[in-house]
């Protein structure tokens, strides 16, 4: 990771929700490419050993993603996101919940606003994730820190392979 680009992780328990900024080191196309295409998120979304794979994804308002992230032994732990709204190369906003694999949702999800800037090369990706309850954010949270950071840094080193 380069130690200069910027990463907070920021949870706000009273507003049930968590803030994410990170810079990396490419640029706002190939950025926003890795976060909404399906065979670029396939490779950095799961933290290892698991693997992401996505069954279909249609990236339009509406459209939904639904993949799994598969373990080792091959459990799958499925999930849905509905796009709720897209500006190009700037903002999307999901909705994100677990499912099983029949894409029968869980009753609670949350909410993602992802926001892309760009100073030169390098590309700010802010996401705030607001959770419909306290309850859920907690259950997940702990283990979400550590694999949505793990993630990151995959993505990091997908970046990097890309650009050369």
């Amino acid at each position: 990771m380069n130690d200069s680009l910027f990463f907070d992780f920021t949870v706000d328990k009273a507003a049930k929700t968590v803030y994410i900024t990170r810079e990396f080191d490419a640029d706002l196309d190939l950025v926003w490419d890795a976060f909404t295409k399906a065979e670029l998120l396939d490779q950095w979304t799961a933290p290892a050993p698991m693997v992401a794979k996505t069954k279909y994804q249609q990236f339009e308002v509406g459209g939904k993603r639904f993949w799994a992230m598969i373990g080792p032994d091959g459990t799958e732990r499925w999930g849905l996101q509905r796009y709720t709204s897209i500006t190009p190369k700037s903002n999307f906003k999901l909705f994100n919940t677990f499912a099983d694999a029949d894409e029968t949702p869980e009753p609670a999800g949350s909410d993602w606003d992802y926001t892309f800037s760009a100073e030169g090369d390098v590309t700010k990706v802010h996401i705030v994730i607001y959770n419909e309850s306290f309850e859920r954010m907690e259950r997940i949270l702990e283990g979400f820190k550590l694999g949505f950071t793990a993630s990151l840094g995959n993505l990091e080193q997908l970046l990097a392979s890309l650009k050369q």
